[in-house]
This record gives structure tokens, sequence and C-alpha cells, in this order.
């Protein structure tokens, strides 16, 4: 786009005596946007290429994953098949003690079952976290990596916002700047989107306080610009308030040490959790937990006849 706006405005130049003043400001004004498009866009690729690279990574992980658990399974398989060979030979053993060794192994059979759907599970989190993280990135694209961050992080997305961009750099404030409302209206945009997502808001402050009346302390303040966002979101963007947690973590989880004024505003932030789709994971672990206690009568019970 570069060269054709260069030779754009050469040959307007040689017909400048040929089209009128106005016409060729209009033009030059839009070869100007289409190299602003042109910038905007290797922008949003560089984003969307970083994306695809996390993707990549994330998947690398589940293959190598997947991979182990198949050889934990062929394993298994393998031990079970010789133990029921070696069961067949005890002749020796009681209808019921036999009884109970075939009841462990088909749990053992279950186990795996089990592993399986809670592998699965969990590449369907990964998979999802992975989607919103893409989602966000193209909605908040074009917007700095100082004042917005936004990564995969312990299996949660966050997207970090600068106290510069929030509250216009003021050490001790808690009202939202307007300019801040750009950011946080594409943000609720999105979970306005996806009403499944459930996230939190986290206040964080470097260690320097400045004690008022109002704010004793930087764990007020942190929970204050916390609250800020979350009545803004609830209030001016419509977004559900059952959705939402605010919360202030103070001074004591930091990103970078509080000696120097860059850490400092590093430290100061606020940060939105994307909460992860726990639901499948919760479903089998409640499946799992009654499979146990049923289990536990059966295998009581068992126990008891053979030893008579």
């Amino acid at each position: 786009m570069r060269p054709v706006y260069f030779y754009f405005v050469v040959f307007s130049s040689a017909l400048v005596s040929c089209v009128s003043s106005g016409k060729f400001k209009a033009m030059e004004q839009h070869a100007q946007q289409s190299d602003s498009l042109y910038t905007w866009s290797q922008r949003t690729l560089k984003s969307c290429q970083d994306a695809n690279n996390d993707l990549v990574k994330q998947k690398l992980a589940l293959q190598a994953q997947t991979n182990e658990m198949n050889q934990q399974l062929t394993a298994t398989k393998e031990n079970n098949t010789q133990m029921r060979k070696q069961l067949q030979t005890l002749s020796a053993l009681s209808s019921a003690q036999s009884e109970i060794i075939k009841k462990s192994l088909d749990n053992m059979g279950a186990k795996d079952t089990y592993l399986r759907a809670l592998q699965s599970a969990l590449s369907r989190r990964d998979s999802a976290n992975l989607a919103t993280l893409m989602y966000l990135k193209a909605a908040m694209g074009n917007f700095g990596e100082q004042d917005v961050r936004i990564k995969l992080e312990k299996g949660t997305v966050t997207v970090d916002l600068s106290d510069k961009l929030l509250f216009s750099s003021d050490s001790n404030s808690y009202v939202v700047s307007d300019k801040a409302k750009g950011v946080l209206s594409r943000l609720a945009r999105m979970l306005n989107d996806q009403p499944e997502l459930e996230f939190v808001v986290e206040g964080h402050t470097d260690s320097v306080s400045y004690p008022t009346d109002v704010l004793p302390d930087n764990w007020d303040l942190s929970v204050k610009r916390a609250t800020s966002v979350v009545r803004i979101l609830q209030n001016e963007y419509h977004v559900s308030p059952i959705r939402m947690t605010a919360a202030g973590r103070g001074e004591y989880v930091t990103l970078a040490a509080n000696d120097t004024p860059e850490g400092q505003a590093a430290n100061r932030r606020t940060r939105i959790i994307i909460l992860p789709q726990l639901d499948p994971l919760l479903k089998l672990l409640e499946r799992r937990q009654g499979q146990a206690e049923a289990a536990e009568p059966a295998a009581s019970t068992s126990t008891i006849s053979g030893s008579n």
C-alpha cells in the first residue's frame, strides 16, 4: 500500500493543474485512509498470528498428553489380560474370591473409561479458552499492549487493563475515565455475545499508599477500582451482575518489583479473569463419586461372603 500511495501522490502532483484543489484533497485523504487501513491490518494480522502460535503450542501439548494416555491405556489392557489369564489357572480360589477379583478388574476398566472422559473434558475446556482468547484479541486488537494485555494463563483467559488507561494515571483514583469506556464497551460486547461465561474483576495496586478518609489503604482502593468497572459493565453495557465477581488484591499479587516507577506502573492494573467452563469436569467428578459410594456396600458384602 505504501508504494502505491507514493506513486499516487507523484501522479497527482503532475496532474494538479488539471484537477481541482477539492478533488485533489479528497483523493489525497482517501490515500491516507488506505494507508491507515494497511497499518491496522498489519497489527491485526500480527495478533492473529500470535493467537495461532498459541493454538499450535496447545495442540502439541494435547497431542503429547494423548500419546501418554494411550500408552498408559495399552499397558493397562495388557496387564488386565495377563491377570485374567492368571485368574483362570488359580483353581484353588473360591468362587466368591474369584468374583471379587473379577469386579476389581472391571473397576480398572471403568477407571480407564473415566480417564478418557476426563481428558476429553479438559481438551474441550482448553479449546474453549483458546477460542475466547482469539475472540478477545480480535475485539481489542487496536489497543496497545501497554494498556491492554490478553493472555492464557493457568487454564484461564486474563485481560489486564492498565492504571493509565482506566484511571488516567491517578494513583489514588477509582473513577473510570471516558477513554477507558471504549475498551469496556468492546469487552462488554464480547461478554454479552457469550452469556455462559462468568468472570472476576480484580483490582491491583502498587506498594505506595495515600491514605484518606475514604481510602484508608490499598485494599480499599483495589476493591473500589474493581467495583467501579463492574458497575459500568452492569449499568452502561447491561452485563448481567450474576456473572460478575468484584475483588481487590491490593499490593500483594505483583507482576514486578515495586522499587522502580516502571514496576509500580506494571502492578497498578485491573485484571479480568474469564472463568473456565468446568461443568463437564464437575459432572464427571460427581458421577465418579456416585460410583464409588455405590461400590462400597457391594464390596463390603462380597468381603463378608468370602470370609464365610
